[in-house]
């Protein structure tokens, strides 16, 4: 078996390879670090979890050279997500340490000021993806006229046509003499007429064709209804175990809903996508390696490259797109000789991807059957679930709930009222006893006293003067009058209605003497 110190690497990179507990080379590694010393332009196709990373660093660093202050970078390489070149930056400082190089990394989702300060000083190697690196670009912050080496990981991602404007940009600043490395899982031969003049007498190293995944990973299908996922996938975690497990998802907003219904359940979980801030995914990521978080959700922001040890499983709740990722989702376990398993729910509308995916890796996957998975008891769960749903979003249900519970407030509040009340009554019937008992004592007053209410006076009637004995007549023929009417018809303190009798307190009686007045006239 080869070892490092036969592959013609110097001394202090050997000593980094001590250090990073690397003990003998991969195939990937005693294959192309050879050819990237001697200079040559590089394509290795490899599967995830060999060592790709550590088979460009190593030698490239190890015939680098160092920038001058405002120099470089002399080392530039581009991957896809912003996870991926964090985890090449910390293998190439550890490197450097050795080597004496300065490493830079430049992502998206971080302030601009200390990335534009670092790139001031000057870098020798500068890690970046590809949409902030234009930025800097376009700023003048970032000069590519020094690159002598120029590395495109995950290299068929890179050369689609999502990323394929910005790279023409960051290519066509790069020297045509630059040495051109492009390492991914998933490349072949095809390429070569894409690239065009990218690469200049390339050296091909072939560990794994487009397709083959890793055989160290069992995989799995279980078919469900999408709105049965939910459910399934509470139920495989229950029984295959919850701790260290990658739940990958085609969309950012399922990766959330999937993640709030695990933490609902009981699980520790978080998430990881593409509007997540860079430190909100970097701790996410943390927390999974340090064993803080036992489930991650993730869309396929963290299907390449990202190198997470004992990954016991993978979980595919939605089928990716491209048959290419689902190589790439499944290799996070099972790696450096480590076994894995991933299993893959495919519902009605996705077994189009699941026959492209199996077309690709050129085996059938087989089905796995969940003891636990109640699929009646999962239907009601989500019927349930949908009637709660259309409840939230029902405008005529929505305001019958906020009416009820304004209701139950006001029923509250009355209730704390009279609790008070009572609580208050005690107090107040000892205090007051003493007074009712005087006003009990009290006589009442006679009606012409001080303090009686004064009889109401008619106003001075126009006119001749009427007998005595017929006014007193209409008066009492007026009393009399006066309880018939309060008997049959209440008054009223309002005012009467046009056309209508006028029944306010004391004006009946009024009426009737002055109509008794008028006959005697």
């Amino acid at each position: 078996m080869t070892e490092f110190n036969e592959l013609g690497l110097s001394p202090e990179v050997l000593d980094a390879v001590a250090r990073l507990g690397y003990e003998s080379p991969t195939p990937v590694q005693e294959q192309a670090i050879p050819l990237v010393l001697e200079g040559r332009d590089l394509i290795a196709a490899a599967k995830t979890g060999t060592g790709k990373t550590a088979a460009f660093s190593l030698p490239t660093l190890d015939g680098l050279g160092h920038a001058k202050g405002g120099q470089g970078p002399l080392m530039l390489v581009v991957t896809p997500t912003r996870e991926l070149a964090q985890q090449i930056g910390e293998v190439c400082s550890a490197v450097a340490v050795s080597t004496h190089h300065r490493i830079a990394t430049v992502v998206g989702g971080l302030s601009y000021e200390p990335q534009i300060q670092k790139l001031k000083h000057g870098v020798d190697v500068l890690i970046a993806t590809p949409g902030r690196l234009v930025d800097l670009m376009e700023q003048g912050a970032a000069r590519l006229g020094d690159v002598e080496v120029l590395v495109l990981d995950e290299a068929d991602r890179m050369l689609d046509m999502g990323f394929l404007p910005s790279m023409k940009k960051i290519i066509g600043a790069t020297p045509a003499s630059r040495q051109t490395l492009l390492f991914s899982a998933t490349i072949d031969r095809s390429i070569m007429g894409s690239v065009g003049k990218l690469l200049h007498d390339p050296a091909m190293v072939e560990i794994a064709h487009k397709g083959d995944t890793a055989d160290t990973v069992e995989q799995f299908i279980v078919r469900a209804p999408q709105t049965l996922k939910p459910a399934l996938l509470k139920a495989v975690l229950a029984e295959k175990g919850h701790e260290r497990v990658i739940v990958f998802t085609r969309t950012r907003s399922r990766a959330d809903a999937t993640c709030r219904r695990l933490k609902k359940a009981g699980y520790t979980a978080e998430a990881i996508h593409s509007d997540r801030s860079q430190n909100q995914r970097r701790r996410a990521l943390d927390n999974f390696m340090n064993g803080a978080t036992d489930v991650l959700v993730a869309t396929d922001v963290l299907a390449r490259g990202i190198d997470v040890e004992s990954v016991d499983h993978v979980i595919n709740y939605d089928l990716p797109t491209v048959p290419e990722d689902y190589v790439h989702r499944i290799g996070r376990t099972g790696r450096a000789g480590e076994e894995g398993w991933a299993i893959s729910f495919v519902s009605p509308e996705t077994e189009d991807a699941l026959r492209d995916i199996q077309k690709l890796i050129k085996r059938e996957i087989p089905e796995m059957e969940i003891s636990t998975f109640d699929e009646e008891e999962a239907l009601a769960e989500s019927a349930a679930h949908a009637t709660r749903k259309a409840a939230r979003t029902d405008p005529e249900i929505a305001q019958a709930a906020r009416e009820l519970n304004a209701r139950e407030r006001r029923k509250q509040r009355a209730r704390e009222a009279a609790a008070e009340e009572a609580q208050a009554a005690p107090a107040k019937g000892q205090g007051s006893g003493a007074k009712g008992g005087a006003k009990k004592r009290a006589t009442k007053k006679p009606a012409g006293t001080a303090g009686a209410q004064p009889n109401r006076q008619r106003p001075a009637q126009k006119g001749p003067k009427k007998p005595a004995g017929s006014k007193g007549a209409a008066n009492a023929a007026g009393r009399q009058a006066q309880p018939k009417q309060q008997a049959s018809k209440a008054p009223s303190a309002s005012k009467p209605a046009r056309g209508g009798s006028d029944l306010r307190p004391g004006r009946a009686h009024r009426a009737d003497v002055a109509k008794r007045r008028g006959k005697q006239r």
